[in-house]
């Protein structure tokens, strides 16, 4: 690999499972001269922070205590085995502290707020980050720093889906990150979390790891974006289903957005756009077998007339019928309107004289949609 390349890799949850699978991951880092290191919390830990904010809304805090204990645990048995040095070990007792005094609040309060939730979350990656830092320190000679991501992943103040500011970010990162973009530091930072113009802490949503390692990659641009997983890249459908599904080498940057947003679950659909917008190839790997190929998504013609097949389960089909479409036009637009008020995306659309058929894959706002529709 040239080493003057600006690599951004990115590992998800099971790439950081426990002390081994972060060496692993970090190895991967150290060989591939890796810029910045983008973090997902450990396996697990997301849904025990999620369930933590349930239970401790509720009279019983013993349950809630269990759960903090065993993020706890983890996060120290991690630390010990790879060896975390006094100052590392701080660092992480401080984020232990901050988990439970959050969760205290919630209990008091018998409610957690969107922003609190946030704040809650982000613990995750806050604490993985340093424990992929400890890693990488060890494997390669150049500095290499815990970085808080929410010095330049700026973001409005939509506590739980955060929009991130692009402008605002490239401006940041080309400020604060520098030394990783001309090769004398590494940074290793959290993904999915970001924070607004005041400080306050948001997430990007469920998956918003991979999305920020390509809102990073386009701030510093980057030449690549690694996204290291539990598999081999994209199938040409899903090998649960069908075992005669093959790996896909090459693929554009359109077809990998509509697999992601169209059932492949290996990314996220929202990574796709900033790589496109900045030209970044996106490179998915498998961390247990990082010598096979995978698949490299870039702005080449696809070559091949169908790439790949992806199933979506879980969505709402509507179908809208009306005699008053027929030759009429504005009928589209006011359907749209409705559900651009309940901020529902529509992923299909077909459409005849007299009817219309969309499926959408949040139903939370139906019973609304279909009331004004």
């Amino acid at each position: 690999m040239d080493s003057l390349k600006v690599i951004v890799s990115k590992f998800g949850g099971s790439s950081m499972k426990n002390a081994e699978a972060i060496t692993r991951s970090a190895q991967i880092a150290a060989d591939h001269k890796s810029s910045i290191v983008v973090v997902s919390a450990t396996y697990g830990t997301t849904n025990q922070l999620i369930q933590l904010a349930e239970v401790a809304k509720q009279d019983d805090w013993s349950l809630s205590e269990r759960i903090i204990e065993s993020i706890k645990e983890n996060h120290r048995q991690i630390a010990s085995d790879l060896k975390a040095e006094e100052a590392d070990l701080e660092a992480l007792e401080t984020l232990l502290g901050e988990l439970e005094t959050l969760a205290k609040g919630i209990h008091l309060l018998k409610d957690a707020p969107a922003k609190v939730m946030d704040r809650l979350q982000s613990l995750g990656e806050r604490l993985s980050s340093p424990l992929m830092t400890v890693a990488l320190r060890s494997l390669q000679d150049k500095p290499t720093e815990n970085f808080d991501v929410r010095q330049v992943l700026r973001t409005d103040d939509q506590f739980g889906k955060a929009v991130p500011q692009i402008e605002e970010i490239s401006n940041l990162c080309q400020n604060h990150l520098l030394a990783a973009k001309y090769g004398n530091q590494t940074f290793v930072t959290q993904g999915f979390v970001g924070a607004t113009a005041d400080g306050e802490t948001t997430t990007l949503g469920r998956g918003g790891s991979d999305y920020s390692a390509a809102l990073l990659a386009e701030g510093l641009g980057a030449d690549l974006l690694e996204i290291w997983t539990d598999v081999a890249g994209i199938a040409t459908t899903d090998p649960r289903l069908c075992p005669a599904a093959r790996p896909i080498g090459e693929i554009t940057f359109q077809e990998a957005a509509e697999l992601a947003v169209f059932g492949a679950k290996i990314l996220h659909p929202s990574c796709v756009l900033p790589a496109q917008r900045g030209l970044i190839p996106i490179r998915l790997k498998n961390t247990m077998d990082p010598s096979a190929g995978g698949t490299l998504i870039s702005s080449d013609d696809s070559k091949a007339e169908i790439t790949a097949i992806a199933a979506k389960d879980g969505i709402t089909a509507i179908k809208v019928k009306s005699g008053r479409m027929l030759m009429a036009y504005g009928f589209l637009k006011k359907i749209f309107e409705i559900f651009e008020r309940y901020e529902t995306s529509i992923d299909m659309i077909t459409t005849s004289e007299v009817a219309v058929s969309l499926t959408i894959d949040d139903a939370s706002r139906l019973p609304d949609i279909l009331e004004d529709l």
